[in-house]
């Protein structure tokens, strides 16, 4: 059953505006990149604006354990660099809450690993990219559909964002938009229920996080045939892919 479906069967309230805003942390960089950056969680938290006061953030690939979906009034799933067909316990057992909290309406935004894990929740397909892996800044083009989504009225018909991703949804779910592409992914974000949203890109990371990520993984991003190098001298600012985030806690939460 699709997210869109299973959301609109709900009858259930959602929580006041009181409730904070949860954070699922799927994962880290290595220790030297969160030490100088931050944890995934830490840099979503910045990027969407929250204060410590109104965020709760809940390291499920850690063995921490969500609340029940009516304890918070929006969701934000960070990346991992786990993949999501390990099918590893606690990211299963992410996918199942993930698909209660929809039952729910509960509005929710997945990045990277967040967005692979709602497309595998609600019946996509998710895999290594035909495409190959992906590093650096690229252009995210919004399709035509995107012009009558209010999330993205503020958003230019294309953009530049960061990425750092070996998989990506290979089939969305039944019943998803796709609002966007990139050059090495068809479905670079997507709408899967009216308040559920998702993309590969990560407006989190900044560019010195992501020129440092390139440095650090040269010789593993070689053997894929991508030059460090030339992908960090391409790496930008990307304040619109952060900005999509802020728009959706703001029309959503």
């Amino acid at each position: 059953m699709s997210a869109s479906a299973t959301a609109s069967t709900s009858t259930s309230a959602l929580p006041s505006n009181s409730a904070p805003v949860l954070i699922i942390h799927t994962g880290d960089p290595n220790d030297d990149l969160k030490q100088s950056y931050g944890s995934y969680a830490a840099q979503l938290q910045h990027a969407a604006g929250l204060a410590d006061h109104e965020t709760e953030i809940v390291s499920v690939f850690q063995g921490q354990y969500l609340r029940e979906p009516d304890q918070y009034r929006a969701v934000l799933i960070t990346g991992s660099p786990t993949m999501v067909t390990d099918l590893v316990e606690w990211s299963e057992r992410t996918a199942e809450w993930l698909r209660r909290a929809a039952q729910r309406q509960l509005p929710m935004f997945g990045v990277c690993y967040g967005h692979q894990l709602l497309s595998h929740a609600f019946g996509g397909k998710v895999g290594f990219n035909p495409a190959g892996r992906v590093a650096g800044t690229m252009t995210v083009n919004m399709h035509p559909v995107a012009a009558d989504e209010h999330l993205l009225h503020e958003a230019p018909a294309s953009f530049p964002a960061h990425m750092l991703h070996s998989q990506v949804v290979l089939k969305p779910p039944p019943g998803a938009t796709i609002l966007a592409s990139s050059p090495m992914d068809p479905h670079h974000m997507l709408r899967l229920a009216p308040n559920i949203f998702s993309a590969q890109f990560h407006p989190e990371f900044s560019s010195d996080f992501v020129k440092a990520h390139l440095a650090w993984y040269r010789e593993i991003y070689s053997k894929c045939g991508i030059d460090t190098d030339v992908m960090a001298e391409q790496v930008s600012d990307t304040p619109q892919s952060a900005a999509i985030l802020r728009r959706f806690l703001h029309l959503h939460a």
